[in-house]
């Protein structure tokens, strides 16, 4: 199955595991479906089977320099930010 299906399939059953309107019989079959396919994580399973290809540049670029300036990222990980920066072509902060 292609992993945009199975994606759509996860998002599914997540969701009538949410809606009040299923009954607690179909919750438990969408939980058992959901278990088969591996989790309750489409999102994850996105970014995993697309890689960083989706996502939008603006924001990433945003992350690394919000990650360079937060006072909790070690010195290692404001190092590693800036050098994706440098990767990335943008100018490092």
């Amino acid at each position: 199955m292609p992993a945009e299906e199975h994606l759509n399939e996860m998002r599914g059953y997540k969701a009538a595991m949410k809606n009040p309107n299923v009954g607690q019989e179909a919750k438990q079959h969408a939980q058992a479906k959901l278990d088969e396919l591996g989790g309750d994580r489409p999102r994850e399973e996105l970014y995993r089977a697309r890689g960083d290809q989706d996502k939008d540049p603006v924001r990433v670029e945003a992350g690394l320099k919000a990650a360079q300036r937060n006072p909790l990222v070690t010195e290692g990980g404001k190092q590693r930010a800036a050098e994706k920066m440098g990767e990335r072509g943008a100018p490092e902060e």
